[in-house]
């Protein structure tokens, strides 16, 4: 996890000078005009917070209804990769306090949402991909797998849309939320070979 938070500091380094024109460029041409278009974006970057919550809810819902134990753990797991990635998210946004690219640059980018905070890395990136990632690691079938990862590519989409952020806070985003991911994933499978949880 340590390397992972120094790779990313490098990165939002990396942005912020040499690469900051690259980066700019790539959001200029996905970011575009106001159009009529713009409200429907804004309605799937809002959706995630319905995603990270309902997707595990209704998780340990069922698994407490039909008593299956296994469902139950994996929403908890679901839920801990969530909360890991909102946290290590918001601490990175106070350490690298990037403003978002709408703020900075005015004449180039257009701010279809007005939204507090800073820009790196993509908090609604980290959590979709958390859940997608983790959604994908307890069903692994391609009928899950693809339309998870389909729809947390489409949020981060609309991150740049909607010109909040940059593509390296998106693509940081999308690294936080998968990593979360895999160390709860990990951290689990050795709670149950500790405790023979079946």
């Amino acid at each position: 996890m340590k390397r992972l938070i120094i790779c990313l500091l490098c990165l939002t380094t990396f942005c912020s000078a040499s690469g900051q024109s690259l980066d700019l460029r790539l959001l200029e041409h996905i970011n575009g005009p106001v159009s009529s278009s713009d409200q429907t974006w804004r309605d799937v970057s809002t959706s995630t917070y319905f995603a990270i919550t309902l997707i595990p809810a209704t998780m340990l819902i069922t698994g407490l209804a039909e008593h299956d134990k296994e469902l139950t753990v994996k929403s908890f797991e679901m839920g801990g990769s969530i909360v890991l990635a909102s946290i290590s998210t918001v601490i990175l946004k106070d350490i690298t306090n990037r403003e978002r690219p709408y703020l900075a640059h005015p004449n180039l980018i257009t701010g279809k949402s007005a939204e507090p905070g800073s820009s790196f890395p993509s908090l609604h990136t980290s959590a979709v991909f958390a859940t997608a990632t983790s959604l994908s690691l307890s069903f692994p079938k391609w009928y899950v797998i693809a339309p998870s990862f389909a729809y947390a590519a489409t949020v981060g989409y609309s991150r740049l849309y909607l010109g909040v952020h940059y593509p390296s806070d998106v693509a940081a985003g999308a690294l936080i939320g998968a990593g979360s991911s895999f160390l709860t994933w990990e951290l689990q499978k050795m709670l149950n070979k500790k405790y023979h949880y079946h």
